[in-house]
């Protein structure tokens, strides 16, 4: 896979989570505290500079109270 494809796949993912963290009307800060991250780590991927680890998928789809595969639907 090549650096722009990566990239793609973590701006989508990142994109995904802000939505759902939106319709919960949650920040960045109390989505971080629900499921025991950093602040700044939420932005960082959001934002598509992370590349997330599966724990921390499932992590914070728990505390959004989704399924880590609604997190992932549409990120190709």
């Amino acid at each position: 896979m090549d650096s722009d494809s990566l990239s793609n796949i973590k701006l989508a993912f990142g994109s995904r989570l802000r939505e759902f963290r939106n319709k919960l009307c949650l920040s960045q800060e109390g989505l971080a505290l629900a499921c025991e991250l950093d602040r700044t780590y939420i932005g960082g991927v959001e934002r598509g500079e992370r590349n997330i680890s599966l724990i921390n998928i499932v992590r914070i789809a728990r505390a959004l109270d989704v399924p880590p595969e609604k997190l992932l639907e549409g990120v190709k």
